[in-house]
């Protein structure tokens, strides 16, 4: 089983967001962080181990990286990629 997996797709499978291209233009925009650092490319890969940072609604969620993972399965299967570490609410623009 491969180790790493592409940001966009991981987002994908662990169904964050209901498109690949919606994950990509998200990280694309900036508003991604991986280990708390600001990824803006797509294709950067996760590990099992990462913590991923990302804006849900009026919060930022964060996750760690369970398992690369091989398909967008149903919400059971997806919930076993990654283990939430909480959420907080986003600062004030």
């Amino acid at each position: 089983m491969e180790t790493s997996i592409r940001l966009d797709k991981w987002l994908f499978f662990c169904r964050f967001f209901k498109s690949r291209a919606l994950a990509a233009n998200v990280v694309e925009s900036g508003a991604v962080r991986l280990n708390g650092a600001p990824v803006t490319k797509p294709a950067h890969g996760v590990r099992p181990g990462d913590r991923v940072a990302f804006p849900a609604g009026p919060y930022i969620r964060t996750v760690e990286v369970l398992a690369p993972g091989t398909r967008r399965g149903p919400a059971p299967e997806a919930q076993g990629l990654y283990r939430d570490l909480g959420k907080e609410r986003a600062p004030e623009e």
